[in-house]
């Protein structure tokens, strides 16, 4: 079986075809799925879903690309994901890549979310992107990782290098692959995926986005995702029946879910 360790079925082009995604997850023994919430004004639809559907988890905060949107404080961001559907925090982290200028409010907001996950004992889903050396220098600063008594957490849709992995590695975080590992353009990242140990490995679909080959052009869905796991199979050189009995113990255990 499969878990989908991060993905985003509350957006509407996903939402509206939800009998047919759950049918399809089936289908591909995808048994669980992490919705992830990117904004508060759609958590309540993130959560819902979690609430609907046993198999279903979320988790609550607000993404660093998210410029003009409400502010989480540290005092909503616990509140919220007091509910035990709610099994982390985030996404959370920087993004350099599209936005400009003074970017102070969203390192600021990524230590609001680090403070929230120390509170709360709940992990961190980290999205970083043209942002590597401050993300991981604010995750020392804050004491995010089990390094620093802090929680474990995520270092989602990775796309960074080695050395990158290695400081989340060492933190105690997880590194998770999505679609793009998949891709014949990302030599550098496949060869991420060898050296990182396969008890430290989450997979994901990012869905909507970053369909793996073979499908690669069309919508990403929760099911999908069995294959970044056979793709990694290959990779690493290992049964698919490792990895996705690996992956799916990593999950229960990153996000401290009984069975």
């Amino acid at each position: 079986m499969y878990i989908d360790s991060h993905c985003h079925i509350n957006f509407p082009e996903l939402a509206a075809r939800m009998p047919e995604l759950l049918a399809n997850m089936a289908e591909n023994k995808v048994t669980h799925a992490l919705c992830v919430s990117v904004d508060l004004p759609h958590f309540p639809q993130v959560l819902a879903l979690a609430e609907q559907y046993p198999h279903i988890y979320a988790s609550v905060g607000v993404h660093p690309d998210y410029a003009d949107t409400p502010e989480p404080t540290l005092l909503q961001l616990v509140e919220l994901s007091n509910h035990q559907k709610i099994v982390a925090i985030g996404e959370t982290g920087l993004d350099y890549y599209r936005l400009e200028g003074d970017l102070e409010w969203q390192r600021e907001r990524f230590r609001t979310h680090i403070r929230a996950s120390r509170a709360t004992r709940k992990p961190l889903i980290i999205h970083t992107r043209a942002a590597s050396e401050d993300t991981i220098r604010i995750m020392r600063e804050e004491g995010a990782g089990t390094d620093k008594g802090g929680v474990a957490g995520v270092m989602h849709c990775f796309t960074e290098s080695l050395d990158v992995a290695q400081a989340a590695l060492a933190m105690g975080f997880y590194i998770s692959f999505s679609g793009i590992v998949t891709f014949k353009s990302a030599k550098d990242l496949q060869a991420v995926a060898r050296e990182v140990p396969l008890e430290r490995t989450l997979i994901e679909t990012d869905s909507p986005y970053l369909a793996p080959v073979p499908l690669r052009g069309r919508m990403n869905e929760p099911g999908f995702v069995r294959h970044v796991a056979e793709y990694l199979a290959t990779l690493k050189d290992v049964p698919l029946s490792q990895v996705a009995q690996q992956t799916t113990d990593n999950f229960f255990n990153l996000f401290n879910i009984e069975r």
